[in-house]
């Protein structure tokens, strides 16, 4: 029973089960309302967001340093945090051509979780722990642990595996106060959203504010990673014919090319857009296009000006 009371005390002091004065009335509000209030309380996430800035580009430059080692980067979560995660990771292949074990995410109850709630699954730190081990993590990678409330069993004790048995470096991503938060990792970040809307739903700015974090750690690490060109997508996977349209598209707009030839360049560089774009670019074959992706790290501005 002892056990019980302490969590209800802590839950009593979490800033994501408090209630918001704002949305009181909202029960008896009409639907105009209601979405004013929700729209206004989700215009203080970037604001929340934009001030976590500097721990971001913290995180982001451990991901690039693990990746340019051969790491690989896991997310850990439980219920909506778990499955922004799985999301991120789902995102990167198509997006950056990537391999699908760059970014994983793992969720608490596994696979199923993703589709249909499994809200025990996140009480035992122990089984966040032997996730990193089923999955190989070494000392080579980093884990990033998201939850809303900065306590969860299941991810506390993932991260708490990664750095004390593992090795690995470690993230975390909370919509708690930096002051609230207790676990020890590399890098927090803390976008204090405030209290929810409905009280305790966790599904909506905190979630909000993860998924922000979270695009902008891989987004920019991908960029550093030499993935995007100017402001476009040079490895994307031609996975569905709208990336197979895309990838024409950002030929031409990146050389000049009209359609018909920016087909056959892409064609010509076996549909590897970041290869077509040098070829036309440097004026070189395919192979000469590889061979200087290589020798510049993927870049296609070095590989450009390569010799």
């Amino acid at each position: 029973m002892s056990d019980r009371s302490d969590l209800f005390e802590q839950l009593q002091r979490l800033a994501t089960e408090q209630r918001n004065p704002l949305s009181s009335h909202i029960d008896t509000a009409s639907i105009r309302e209601i979405l004013r209030v929700i729209n206004i309380e989700d215009h203080r996430v970037p604001i929340a967001v934009r001030q976590e800035i500097p721990y971001i580009a913290e995180a982001v430059q451990i991901v690039v340093d693990a990746f340019d080692r051969g790491g690989r980067l896991f997310y850990v979560g439980a219920g909506t945090s778990g499955r922004l995660g799985v999301v991120d990771a789902s995102e990167i292949p198509p997006t950056f051509g990537t391999d699908p074990s760059l970014v994983q995410g793992i969720i608490a109850g596994g696979r199923i979780a993703v589709f249909e709630s499994q809200e025990g699954a996140e009480d035992v730190a122990a089984d966040g722990a032997a996730a990193l081990d089923d999955h190989g993590v070494t000392s080579t990678d980093v884990v990033c642990g998201i939850a809303s409330s900065g306590r969860t069993p299941y991810v506390v004790g993932a991260v708490e595996h990664a750095n004390d048995t593992l090795g690995a470096q470690t993230l975390f991503v909370t919509t708690i106060p930096r002051a609230e938060f207790g676990v020890d990792v590399d890098v927090a970040i803390c976008p204090d959203v405030g209290p929810e809307v409905v009280m305790g739903s966790t599904r909506m700015k905190s979630g909000t504010a993860q998924k922000l974090v979270l695009n902008m750690i891989t987004t920019a690490a991908m960029i550093r990673r030499g993935k995007v060109y100017e402001n476009m997508m040079v490895d994307l996977q031609r996975t569905s014919e709208k990336l197979v349209e895309r990838a024409h598209r950002t030929v031409m707009m990146v050389t000049g090319l009209d359609y018909g030839d920016a087909v056959a360049a892409v064609d010509a560089a076996d549909g590897h857009v970041k290869t077509a774009v040098v070829m036309v670019l440097a004026d070189v074959e395919a192979g000469e296009a590889r061979r200087r992706l290589r020798e510049a790290n993927g870049f296609v501005r070095e590989a450009i000006g390569a010799r």
